[in-house]
């Protein structure tokens, strides 16, 4: 498989999954939405079926669709490191797209949530519900574009996401390759769908499981650069977290699997 149909495949797989993942996000967050207020299961569920979407879409080239897992399969020997540069890139522009197109279909929803009074009010802390020392960090919408810890505190939210995306990866990695030799093949992108339903449910509470450096990233620099009125900031002192985290957690397993399974 040549360099441009691995990064075409990853981008348009990546902006899927960003896209639905994004979007129950928006989903729960809106008043103006038929979905506000659905839960943490809705979102559970709402990504890992947005990975299972984008994962067959982009099955051609292994559908990685995270940094993360492409690192792992780079250790284990699925892909060669040469092409790692390549499934970064169409993963990170992927993410934007997806981003952008959350935007898109939520317009008047954005519009009518960061001009809401109520909504700025508590945001503000003006309202006295809100940390206002903590407010200034993060947008009233920056939880639809990028993942944020409940604590506060580097290491714990560091670790969180590593052990999550070990969690992942491992699970990836000991499906096996599908014929292309690069990723998981139809069934295995189901039961790696539903490995993220379980790792939304039972680590996700921390962080919101960022496990997967574009997932955050991509979105954070959509946020930072849309034209959206009172949107506040994108707390990039943050914003390694998730990045650096899963990229951690990747390796890990990676290096796991060779110990111990390979």
């Amino acid at each position: 498989m040549s360099s441009s149909d691995i990064f075409i495949s990853e981008t348009i797989g990546t902006a899927v999954l960003i896209l639905l993942g994004g979007g129950v996000c928006a989903a729960v967050t809106f008043k103006r939405s038929k979905a506000y207020n659905a839960g943490w299961v809705a979102i559970a569920f709402g990504w890992g079926l947005a990975v299972l979407a984008g994962a067959y879409i982009a099955a051609k080239s292994g559908a990685h669709l995270n940094p993360a897992v492409t690192i792992g399969l780079a250790i284990k020997g699925g892909i060669e490191w040469s092409q790692v540069p390549v499934y970064f890139g169409g993963e990170l522009l992927g993410s934007m797209i997806g981003a952008f197109l959350v935007w898109i279909s939520y317009y008047g929803q954005f519009r009518a949530h960061l001009t809401d009074p109520e909504v700025l009010a508590a945001h503000n802390g003006t309202d006295g519900l809100v940390d206002q020392a903590a407010a200034p960090k993060a947008g009233p919408v920056l939880g639809i574009f990028s993942t944020g810890p409940e604590i506060r505190h580097a290491v714990q939210n560091l670790a969180t996401e590593i052990i999550a995306t070990i969690v992942l990866v491992l699970a990836i990695l000991n499906l096996g390759l599908s014929d292309n030799g690069k990723g998981v093949g139809p069934l295995g992108s189901l039961l790696v769908a539903l490995v993220v339903v379980g790792i939304g449910l039972s680590l996700g509470g921390p962080t919101g499981y960022g496990i997967n450096p574009v997932r955050d990233l991509g979105p954070r620099i959509v946020h930072a650069l849309l034209p959206l009125p009172n949107k506040g900031g994108s707390d990039w002192g943050y914003a390694w977290i998730p990045v650096v985290g899963p990229l951690i957690g990747g390796a890990i397993a990676g290096g796991i699997y060779q110990v111990a399974f390979a």
